[in-house]
């Protein structure tokens, strides 16, 4: 029996609590994996920054660090039917603890919102067992329409060289329920894995080329307009059609065409944004 004055746990609310911190366990994972991935043109790694001149591995693990709580907070309010409003509060919230913890860089804006729509559609499905793929076409059933008619802040430079280019960008891509995550990101991941042998860092390097090779980058396009994208996209296209992971030599290969987006300065944030959305989506569709 109970002690007087002593609140007895609810078993439901006990295992909710578990639920949404294994999302931002697996949210935090997946950013932390995209970190590590290497060799990876032009992004930051704990090798070096890359294109970055802002930021390093540090930055990055500290800002995960910071926003990792918000996803648990975010699926919490999926399960609590919030509305799109009220997840972007939340995400703006993360977004301020992001910059906190960075000194004002922007280390994961577009993953907080990439991710952060899955962990409450996660809470708002009941995280009932369900493919990667389904997962991630569940966000454009719950919020496409709203995404479509209320893009997040067109101040981000992506925002920008989305409209400036006339491409879809990060917010068309979540209201579409990431398309390119089902039709490329996940199938190249599994393909990678069985390239390398299992080796997951190899698996996701694969992963990243294939969603270079096709997506219209907002990031390469910010960075190096069209011809900065066509580069990319080339470079990313020749890697995989040689036998991406499975290679011979294709470490060398994929860290040659590093130092190369760097002396350009090219830099494929939305890419990396989505080869983190895809680790994540796999991570909960395994568990």
């Amino acid at each position: 029996m109970a002690k007087a004055g002593r609140a007895v746990p609810h078993p439901a609310e006990d295992l909710a609590t578990i639920r949404e911190r294994h999302v931002a366990v697996l949210a935090h994972g997946a950013l932390i994996d995209e970190l590590e991935t290497w060799p990876k043109p032009g992004l930051v790694s704990p090798v070096d920054s890359g294109s970055h001149r802002d930021m390093d591995a540090e930055t990055l693990r500290r800002s995960a660090r910071a926003i990792a709580p918000y996803f648990a907070e975010l699926a919490r309010a999926g399960a609590a039917s919030a509305g799109l409003p009220d997840l972007r509060r939340i995400g703006l919230a993360a977004e301020v603890a992001m910059l906190a913890a960075t000194g004002g860089v922007n280390a994961h804006r577009g993953a907080i919102f990439s991710l952060g729509l899955i962990a409450a559609a996660e809470g708002v499905s009941g995280y009932v067992t369900a493919s990667a793929e389904a997962r991630a076409a569940r966000v454009g059933a719950l919020w496409g329409r709203a995404i479509a008619r209320h893009p997040p802040s067109a101040l981000s430079h992506g925002a920008r060289a989305a409209r400036r280019y006339g491409v879809g960008g990060a917010a068309a891509e979540a209201a579409a329920g990431f398309p390119a995550v089902r039709a490329l990101g996940l199938p190249a991941l599994r393909h990678g894995r069985a390239l390398a042998n299992e080796d997951a860092g190899a698996a996701r390097v694969q992963c990243l080329f294939a969603l270079m090779a096709e997506l219209d980058d907002t990031n390469l396009l910010h960075r190096g307009g069209r011809d900065g994208l066509a580069f990319a996209r080339a470079a990313a296209r020749r890697f995989l059609d040689g036998g991406g992971v499975g290679a011979a030599g294709w470490r060398d290969e994929a860290v040659a065409l590093h130092r190369a987006f760097v002396e350009r300065r090219l830099s494929p944030g939305g890419s990396a944004d989505l080869l983190a959305v895809t680790v994540f989506l796999d991570g909960l569709a395994a568990a």
